[in-house]
């Protein structure tokens, strides 16, 4: 692929811009490519494949087959410096894509409905430029192309495979594209910006028997329903009411005839929260209550909770740096939106857990094309002009990093 950029060494910002958005057709061919190939977690094969064929022929330094289908590029600056990553996602879902376009899923039951498409095509556009331009760089950039990031997370594997190291990571960097927002803002915040993760499952066990005989059974679905409306008072009485949690129930079955007690029922749910604080406590309390209804009814049970993800917590001194890179980019004000929390999850809060750095949202919903459904939806899409955002505020925020460090 041959494609040249236009500027030359220190010119200012609106011709960084203009170089940038020079770049546009390709990130939009590189991002189409990527979304008619879908793979989900660690499966990335193809993708890796044409990522690291992108690298070697723009001459980046990369090693490829970290955490199974990981890569890491290293972009070295001409002179010496701090030491920043950006990372993005690779992995796609497992949906039945119904968008009718040209660059539809060639997958069929598997399709990029969360925009990682678009991550990967940005950071693809980052080291382009980079590379480009490593006289403006001072220290070293290494970009993490990281699968597995819904499920069941690739994050922590890297980050056991040294990607944070040699040279060691002094700030990381990333993005999501965000259907909630706009084309042209950008959602950045210090402190929690998503939530903690964590899954449970649980199966209760009672004694069946005949649904007019009541009194010979343990009814597993009555213990069942008390336990899915007592497990809603853990966040309204249990919870500080100026903090945010979540406990959801999503699955429960239980019986095959309706004149039959069900001697068991099996539920399964998620747990969300800001603050570390509720770590562990709030698994206490499902415990608790579980128990406490089984032996009121003389029922058992089994109970499997994990934690997936820890909240993604950003630094303030790197958000900072993001929000006046944001504000330049977007061009006003009132285009960078702070209030921008979810209770959605995402392991790029392992990245930061060990690394100062700082998520955020780039907007890219236009309801004017029909390009604003939301994330995980079959006919999930987004405003491909977001992409040379995206490219100009991690180059920006390179630049700025490696000039303040």
């Amino acid at each position: 692929m041959v494609f040249s950029l236009t500027e030359s060494p220190n010119t200012d910002l609106s011709q960084v811009r203009l170089t940038i958005r020079n770049l546009q057709p390709q990130l939009v061919q590189w991002r189409r490519y990527l979304h008619q190939h879908p793979e989900i977690g660690f499966q990335e094969y193809l993708t890796t494949e044409f990522v690291s064929r992108q690298l070697q022929e723009w001459g980046i330094k990369h090693e490829t087959g970290i955490a199974k289908t990981g890569i890491v590029a290293t972009i070295e600056g001409t002179q010496p410096g701090p030491v920043i990553a950006i990372r993005a996602d690779l992995d796609a879902l497992p949906i039945q894509e119904q968008n009718q376009v040209e660059y539809r899923s060639l997958h069929d039951g598997f399709m990029h409905a969360c925009g990682h498409d678009g991550h990967t095509a940005i950071a693809l556009g980052t080291a382009y430029y980079l590379s480009h331009y490593r006289e403006k760089i001072r220290g070293t950039v290494k970009i993490l192309f990281q699968p597995a990031e819904e499920g069941p997370g690739g994050a922590k594997p890297m980050i056991e495979a040294g990607v944070l190291t040699n040279p060691k990571v002094e700030a990381i960097i990333g993005l999501h594209l965000w259907n909630r927002l706009p084309l042209g803002t950008v959602g950045v915040r210090s402190g929690a910006l998503m939530a903690a993760v964590e899954c449970f499952r649980c199966t209760i066990l009672g004694k069946g028997g005949h649904g007019a005989m009541p009194e010979q059974t343990v009814d597993s679905v009555l213990v069942s329903a008390q336990i899915v409306t007592a497990l809603q008072t853990i966040v309204a009485r249990n919870i500080n009411p100026l903090d945010s949690a979540v406990v959801t129930v999503g699955e429960l079955h239980a019986g095959k005839a309706l004149n039959v007690i069900a001697d068991t029922a099996h539920f399964s749910g998620t747990v969300r929260y800001f603050d570390p604080q509720y770590q562990g406590y709030i698994q206490q309390r499902v415990e608790e209550i579980i128990r406490g209804i089984c032996q009121a009814h003389n029922a058992k049970y089994e109970l499997d909770y994990w934690h997936l993800y820890p909240p993604v917590i950003n630094d303030p001194g790197i958000t900072s740096l993001v929000q006046s890179v944001a504000t330049q980019v977007v061009e006003t004000p009132a285009g960078v939106v702070p209030d921008c929390q979810t209770m959605g999850g995402e392991d790029m809060s392992f990245f930061l857990q060990e690394v100062p750095g700082c998520y955020f949202f780039l907007g890219s919903a236009n309801p004017a094309k029909d390009l604003a459904y939301p994330h995980h939806h079959p006919r999930f899409d987004f405003d491909e002009t977001a992409l040379a955002m995206g490219v100009e505020i991690f180059v920006r925020c390179v630049e700025k990093f490696s000039q303040q460090a």
